[in-house]
């Protein structure tokens, strides 16, 4: 059976990402492959063995275009509301807090927040489905 085990995405300014990465999600550096023209560095929380690789091609200056394929990653806390207000008083800028429902229904409770190169990460309450 096949084990999902990392996500890429390539940033302009590694330290500046990784910091974003370790204060927003808690994600530290598990592991790291420097060589002359790039380096690769693997993210790690304490509650999943999932990583996520940031590729820092050395020398680019030009933003990355994200292209109409790539979606966002996603995460899910106990408490939206209270996590959203946490990130507000760190000075992030996250989208307002949605409720996604069936009629009457409540399937999701959500926000998104964008990382310094744009890449949008969806912040999920652990309720139904995402738990």
């Amino acid at each position: 059976m096949a084990k999902i085990i990392h996500s890429m995405i390539r940033v302009l300014d590694l330290d500046k990402s990784m910091r974003f990465y370790a204060d927003v999600l808690g994600l530290r550096e598990s592991h790291r492959l420097d060589f002359p023209d790039f380096a690769l560095v693997y993210l790690r929380g304490t509650e999943s063995d999932f990583e996520l690789e940031l590729t820092l091609n050395k020398g680019r200056e030009e933003p990355y275009t994200h292209g109409t394929g790539y979606g966002h990653i996603a995460i899910v806390v106990p408490d939206v509301a209270a996590f959203h207000a946490e990130l507000l008083t760190k000075g992030y800028e996250p989208a307002p807090v949605k409720e996604f429902k069936r009629d009457d229904e409540l399937l999701a409770r959500f926000f998104f927040i964008q990382d310094p190169d744009g890449y949008k990460i969806e912040v999920l309450e652990h309720h139904g489905h995402y738990h």
